[in-house]
Formats: C-alpha cells, structure tokens, sequence
C-alpha cells in the first residue's frame, strides 16, 4: 500500500498540477468511496465551484485545502491499499476501477483509482473541525520530518511497549506515515533486528533508528517513490526505489552491504526482511 514516500510524491505532483483551477463538478461511480457527507450529491455540491489552494500530507493522508476557505472547507483522501489519484484528459478511456471523477477546467479531471476499493475521499464543509470528520488524523503520532520528532521522542514512544520493534513501527500512533517498505528499510540501516522488543533497546540504537527512518523516506521520494504492484503518481508514473531496496522484498537476494542471503520472517501476519548479518 501506499506509504509516507508514495503519499508525499502524489502531494507533490498534485500541487505542481491542480492549484488555483476551478472545479466544476464530478462524478461518484462508487458511493461507497465517499466517507462524508454521506450523500453523495453533497459530496460534489459541497466541492463544486472551489479551488483547491493547497495540499497537505497529514501521514498517509491526502488533505486539499479549498477556496475561498471561508466557504469551501476541505478536500480528503486516503489511498488505503490501491488507490491512485491521477490528472488526466477528460477524452482519456476510463480505468474499470475508477471511482470518483473530479472535473476541472481545459477538460482536465482528477480521477481517483482504487482497485481493492478500500480508499476514501471526504468533503470537510467550513467551519468543521477536519479531525471530527476525518477522525483517523486524531489518531496520528508525528510526521518524521516534524521538528518533535526526536530521540527524546521515539524512546518515550518505545520505552513501556513490550512487542517488536518492527510491529511497534508499524503503529501509527508512533510514527505517522510508515509502513511495512520503509520500517525494514530503516531497521536495516539501523542495524537493528526487526524481532528485537521495544524494552530492549538502547538509546544508541533508538538515535540510530530514527536518523535511518528519515533518511530512507527522503531516498524514496527522491526517486519517486516505490512501485512493487500499483501504485503510480498523478502523471501515471511508477516510483523507482523498489529497483534499490536494501532489504524490502528481497528474501534469497544477497545484502548488498555483506553478501548475505537476507532473510524473510512474519510478525503480526506482515513480513519482515532482514540480513542476519548487519542486524543483531
């Protein structure tokens, strides 16, 4: 699915596309993708005749700032496993797996693309509170590129939880953003194995850890992203950091640090790879 890299390039591109155009209507092909209002008939009423000023990433989450805001509120999305969000040409053949269709000026729309259909896009209207109608923000820990972010921070997240780090990562009540690709990734480049329990950490390993975190988020985005089965950015292009994944779906391959075969387990139902070498 998804994570803080693939979430932040689509941020990106969606700001450098889509800024200051009107939007002139829409069209909900699956009612269901829309989590609020519950009509859709609002859902486009609300939105119709706005601009979208700016996005924000909050975690995985896609915000649009609407304008004017005084009466126009806010725009949300959630990728969840297989949602893409493209700019495209209204002549462009519909995917069988679009869902909602946002309409835009010089025949240009914003098409939301969701094959597993567990994605979600929300209307805020003015005046609401974003985190009482998208209530999964209230539930977000910091974003890693945040100030708070720091070793102070992440050792009282992990000090009291008796569980794998890996799992522990993977909570976004700890970290915003990351999921299963880039907590393997940074546990790598921490040295830390992903079976190692919370308690057991030492503060090194925890600086360690978070400088590792930050650093391969920003090697994803650099490149795009990672595509290992769908995801695509808002000009329909693949990401690239799958093709230098240091350990990420790489079970058999050798480490590319040692020569190591690296390794595969399972923790909590999610795979984990790692090189029993560089880690302990």
């Amino acid at each position: 699915m998804p994570e803080l890299p693939e979430v932040e390039t689509v941020r990106r591109g969606l700001n450098q596309l889509t800024l200051n155009q009107e939007i002139t209507g829409g069209d909900v092909l699956l009612d269901r993708t829309i989590a609020y209002p519950f009509s859709v008939g609002e859902f486009i009423h609300g939105i119709k005749g706005s601009a979208i000023a700016t996005w924000y990433r909050r975690g995985k989450y896609l915000l649009a700032e609407l304008s004017p805001s005084s009466t126009a509120g806010y725009l949300g999305a959630h990728l969840r496993m297989t949602g893409q969000l493209l700019w495209l040409h209204r002549d462009e053949p519909l995917h069988k797996h679009t869902r909602v269709r946002l309409f835009f000026g010089d025949q240009q729309e914003l098409r939301f693309v969701d094959q597993r259909t567990f994605g979600q896009m929300w209307w805020v209207p003015p005046n609401v509170a974003v985190e009482s109608v998208i209530t999964g923000l209230a539930k977000l820990a910091v974003d890693p590129f945040s100030p708070e972010f720091t070793v102070e921070y992440l050792a009282q997240k992990l000090q009291n939880r008796r569980r794998p780090i890996k799992t522990a990562l993977l909570d976004q009540s700890v970290v915003a953003g990351l999921g299963n690709i880039y907590a393997d990734e940074a546990l790598f480049k921490s040295g830390v194995l992903p079976e190692t329990l919370c308690t057991n950490l030492q503060r090194e390993q925890i600086k360690l850890l978070r400088s590792a975190i930050i650093q391969v988020l920003e090697a994803s985005i650099e490149v795009g992203g990672t595509t290992f089965s769908n995801f695509l950015n808002v000009k329909g292009i693949n990401g690239n950091y799958g093709g230098v994944a240091l350990v990420y779906n790489r079970a058999g391959e050798p480490c590319r640090v040692c020569g190591n075969l690296i390794q595969r387990t399972r923790l909590a139902g999610r795979s984990s790879h790692f090189c029993p070498e560089c880690q302990d």
